[in-house]
């Protein structure tokens, strides 16, 4: 097995993403099946912590101050409710529980009361995920004090098109936040947004950006653009399907070891564009009735898509006694989906 590489070109990547369809999955499913079950989803459930008001301009977001979206702002959740949905969400089958607040960064009174949910949800026996805007050094060590296993930052697209996105925050800000993350030890979730308007250029030059960091992101979310009313990219084109799964596949073989995540968009995709998305590499989704401030799939949905898939669900790696046993899947179907490789 082939280590993973730290020294994509842009030209290779862009080899990539011209390849023949087939040949490309094709490539893409060697690496899967080289480095995970092909049969097995990491399931992620994500909060809303903090909704709204916040003073960043990414022209994609409803949460932004700047924009009128109809969106209601929201306090900080009390702990016991982020409990209460973090419970639900383990019951539901998540293994993961991701809390999202829309800060520029955290005010240090508002980290402690989220450290606190961190050690929260870690004794749910789930693992734990946080995205708060920008952090310093010293916070990303109280995170990780805490017991967070992943912080998320995504980079959104390339350096090149950043600035058409957002100017209320650059590109190596980004950058500092992921290496102070990193150096605290945590997992790096990190991945974009494709369909915002970006060349199929820029959507490699992210990968390579993602696969050129010093340590791959454990987690790499691929969104597509969900086109909120009121946003500057409401009216955006819709990406082509083939290239929204062609970004997939080439993120699964550059980051071999990476959990590939199909985030943001879902909500709009087929059940038989989601099933390529997992062919083409895809090994992780958001599994739950919403997204932040946008929807998902409903979990009926998402139970019987990985039925007619015979596909299940990732144990979660934190799973321990106090944790349900049982599987989302119903008992024949979690009965015939066995591991296929040990």
């Amino acid at each position: 097995m082939q280590e993973p590489r730290h020294d994509w070109t842009l030209a290779e990547t862009e080899a990539l993403y011209v390849l023949p369809f087939p040949e490309l999955l094709f490539r893409a499913q060697q690496v899967h099946r080289a480095w995970h079950d092909p049969a097995e989803v990491q399931m992620s459930t994500l909060l809303s912590i903090k909704t709204g008001a916040c003073p960043e301009d990414c022209a994609y977001c409803p949460q932004s101050v700047r924009f009128e979206t109809g969106l209601a702002n929201e306090a900080l959740l009390p702990l016991e409710t982020v409990m209460a949905r973090a419970r639900a969400a383990r019951d539901a089958g998540a293994t993961r529980f991701c809390m999202g607040a829309a800060w520029r960064s955290p005010k240090q009174r508002d980290l402690d009361k989220v450290a606190a949910m961190v050690r929260g949800v870690r004794e749910l026996g789930l693992e734990t995920c946080v995205t708060l805007g920008m952090l310093s050094g010293t916070q990303a060590r109280q995170l990780k004090e805490a017991g967070l296993d992943y912080y998320n930052h995504n980079l959104d697209t390339s350096e090149a098109y950043y600035g058409k996105i957002i100017s209320t925050r650059s590109y190596q800000d980004r950058l500092d936040t992921l290496g102070a993350v990193r150096d605290a030890g945590l997992h790096v979730c990190c991945g974009g947004i494709v369909g915002m308007g970006e060349s199929p250029r820029d959507r490699a030059q992210l990968l390579v950006t993602l696969a050129s960091l010093p340590e791959h992101p454990q987690s790499v979310p691929i969104n597509q653009l969900v086109r909120v009313p009121g946003t500057p990219l409401a009216d955006a084109a819709p990406i082509d399907p083939f290239d929204f799964i062609r970004t997939i596949a080439v993120a699964r073989i550059m980051m071999p070891r990476a959990q590939v995540r199909l985030s943001a968009g879902r909500e709009s995709m087929s059940d038989e564009l989601q099933a390529l998305a997992f062919l083409a590499g895809a090994n992780s989704i958001f599994y739950g009735e919403k997204l932040l401030t946008t929807g998902n799939p409903d979990v009926e949905r998402d139970r019987a898509l990985l039925v007619r898939l015979g596909m299940r669900p990732e144990q979660g790696a934190h799973a321990h006694a106090a944790a349900p046993a049982t599987s989302v899947l119903p008992a024949p179907a979690a009965a015939l989906a066995q591991p296929a490789t040990a």
